[in-house]
């Protein structure tokens, strides 16, 4: 299905990623996106060795490790915060490392550079509003009042996805997991040079993603899902860590600007039945929105938008790619999303605590394989 025109609704990691991918694939790709561009958040991310491969089959891993710190080992801490483990992390490419912290903002600079090269034009503040599949093509009215055919149409549009709701409006949407996520960025301290999780009721991590800064995220009980203003958040945020490990209270005093957290809460996602309806799919947390607790909501929608681009090109009938993408996605995505439910329900008391450090590792194996 070479040269097709592709309409990509949303321009954040997956769908940046799909564009490029499918670019690079001679594809036409034209992204909306519903913000303007300028607000991703700025915290960061942590992404483990098989998106740095799926990075590096986009020939993006220069610029993708320039932009963020590599890091070579994982850190598992007892709720005490006495040291249980460090376990050395695996890479799948030679000469390449295991495992990424990157802001946020930088990685999408990288993937919204990379969208640019592969010759995908970005259309910011802009939805769409109606899609009509007549079987030959899909016709797409934007919220800037013009109309335009393409195609094909990819969801990337996120948990709450506008483009879901379209083609499967009988589907509920997500669901709230009764936990949240703050994070925080800080100065990074000297020799910090691996991923540290702390186990416990509150889980949290602390992840290096710059020669200058970490990041500390928190998963902590929200069972009312709370709203909160911007005014405060700092002091919720010691507040929610004040019963953790020493070191963890210590670092929570540096938590002081309001407009510096960022709290969410947790959602999450899977469709068992189709990813697809005639030429429109859906790929990343459109169709399975996962917690952050094994860092791979990202990852797993990298992926997707690889695996897509590569189906397309290889099929000639978009049924036969999106079934087929589908079929390649679907177990890797349920996994890393009941595995993350799991360990949330354990942070929760509903189910037993999980083992972080036998989680991690059970997921690297799995994750190892081919995509």
């Amino acid at each position: 299905m070479k040269r097709s025109h592709v309409l990509v609704i949303g321009g954040g990691i997956g769908g940046l990623t799909a564009a490029a991918a499918l670019g690079q694939n001679g594809f036409e790709v034209t992204v909306i996106e519903r913000s303007d561009g300028r607000a991703v958040e700025g915290v960061g991310i942590s992404q483990q060795a098989n998106v740095v491969r799926a990075m590096a089959s986009l020939g993006l891993a220069q610029d993708y490790l320039e932009a963020g710190f590599a890091y070579h080992a994982v850190e598992i801490y007892a709720p005490d915060g006495s040291l249980v483990a460090r376990t050395p992390a695996r890479s799948l490419i030679e000469g390449y490392p295991p495992s990424m912290g990157i802001p946020r903002p930088a990685l999408h600079r990288v993937l919204g550079a990379a969208a640019a090269r592969a010759g995908a034009a970005v259309r910011n503040a802009t939805t769409a509003t109606e899609l009509s599949d007549d079987g030959d093509g899909v016709e797409a009215a934007l919220s800037d009042g013009t109309r335009a055919r393409y195609d094909l149409a990819i969801g990337a549009d996120g948990v709450y996805s506008q483009t879901r709701r379209m083609l499967f409006p009988t589907v509920p949407g997500p669901a709230f997991t009764g936990q949240g996520v703050w994070r925080y960025n800080l100065p990074r301290p000297t020799g910090f040079d691996a991923l540290h999780v702390y186990n416990g009721p509150t889980g949290v991590g602390l992840v290096p993603m710059s020669h200058a800064e970490i990041y500390l995220y928190a998963t902590t009980p929200e069972p009312d899902n709370p709203q909160f203003p911007t005014a405060g958040l700092a002091a919720r945020m010691r507040e929610r860590l004040a019963r953790c490990a020493p070191a963890i209270r210590e670092i929570a005093t540096r938590i002081t600007e309001d407009e510096a957290v960022v709290y969410r809460p947790l959602e999450a996602i899977f469709l068992d039945g189709a990813w697809h309806r005639g030429r429109i799919a859906l790929l990343g947390d459109a169709v399975h929105a996962t917690t952050p607790h094994l860092g791979q909501g990202g990852g797993m929608a990298i992926e997707d938008a690889v695996v897509l681009a590569e189906e397309l090109a290889r099929h000639s009938e978009p049924e036969n790619a999106f079934a087929a993408y589908r079929a390649r996605r679907f177990e890797r995505c349920r996994f890393v999303v009941e595995k993350s439910l799991e360990i949330c329900r354990g942070q929760l008391g509903k189910g037993p605590l999980v083992d972080n450090a036998k989680a991690g590792a059970e997921m690297n194996a799995l994750l190892a394989q081919p995509i």
